[in-house]
């Protein structure tokens, strides 16, 4: 057992090592593809660039035509006006809790059906992975209103949890870590039921550890499927007090006259957690990409 468990923290000490978090770090070099991927990068930073200035800028040049890309002078009337006369913070927690329900149901549940589906033998095994994976090709709206008719005879319309249990598990989310474990050598738990370990213990102690970069990958496509939710809430919850953060900055845009220093206050708080976890998780998503199996 214990060797196992020695190969296994050796393993994810090299995978760090690879992804950049282990301490030694290799020196970056410029090639080619920097020329390629740098102004990319920009094009695709010019527009969060825009919404954040446009969101201190004063109102009366968010409508001019064209609006300035630099405001004349910076004000926090946007923000001022976010905070003091809507429930943004009521909206963000109930955000935070939908999404973080959202993560950890994903990580527990889609992780224990794939390792089922790459390891475990029973019949319908494939049958039952394609009919999940099949899932994946039917288009949303094809769901809505059945979707909406089942919340309702289980009264689960306008509160959190209509917002929540559609993102308790997804196929993806299988598909994902069912791929992964595949990708694993099947020769470390065999080594650990040789030691005496049960299918849990193999599953916990063994294979888990090694699908860290798996799992923050994971995290990061429920993060953003649930954080930027629009669809759906917009269906089921009317309940101001049960709004999500996108649900809520929808609401800002009226029919007759749109407050823009409003509404790019409120996209700006939106984004910001986003991109912060993403900047935090992004070495693990990167191991995903690359991690095909362990030698030695």
């Amino acid at each position: 057992m214990v060797s196992v468990l020695d190969q296994v923290s050796s393993a994810t000490e090299r995978v760090a090592a690879q992804t950049g978090n282990g301490r030694s770090r290799r020196r970056v070099r410029l090639s080619g593809w920097h020329f390629v991927l740098f102004p990319i990068a920009i094009l695709f930073l010019v527009p969060f660039l825009q919404m954040t200035l446009a969101s201190f800028s004063p109102a009366k040049e968010l409508v001019a035509f064209p609006p300035p890309f630099i405001p004349s002078h910076f004000t926090l009337d946007g923000y001022a006006k976010l905070f003091g006369t809507t429930d943004i913070m009521l909206w963000l927690g109930n955000t935070v809790i939908v999404s973080g329900t959202a993560i950890v149901s994903n990580l527990i549940l889609c992780s224990l059906a794939g390792y089922g589906f790459a390891r475990l033998k029973f019949a319908g095994r494939n049958f039952g992975f394609l009919m999940i994976l099949a899932t994946i090709m039917i288009p949303t709206q094809l769901l809505m209103i059945p979707t909406y008719i089942l919340f309702a005879n289980l009264g689960l319309l306008n509160g959190l949890g209509a917002a929540i249990v559609p993102w308790l598990a997804t196929a993806f989310g299988i598909f994902l870590m069912r791929q992964f474990f595949l990708s694993l050598p099947a020769e470390l738990e065999e080594a650990g039921a040789i030691d005496g370990c049960n299918r849990w213990q193999i599953f916990f102690r063994i294979v888990l550890p090694l699908a860290r970069p798996a799992l923050a990958t994971l995290a990061i496509f429920t993060l953003l499927g649930a954080w930027n939710d629009l669809v759906w809430p917009l269906i089921a919850i009317n309940n101001q007090q049960a709004f999500t953060l996108q649900l809520g900055i929808a609401n800002f845009q009226g029919m007759h006259q749109t407050d823009w220093s409003l509404i790019m206050a409120g996209n700006v708080v939106a984004t910001l957690p986003l991109i912060l976890f993403f900047l935090f998780a992004q070495r693990h998503f990167i191991a995903t990409m690359t991690f095909s199996g362990l030698k030695g």
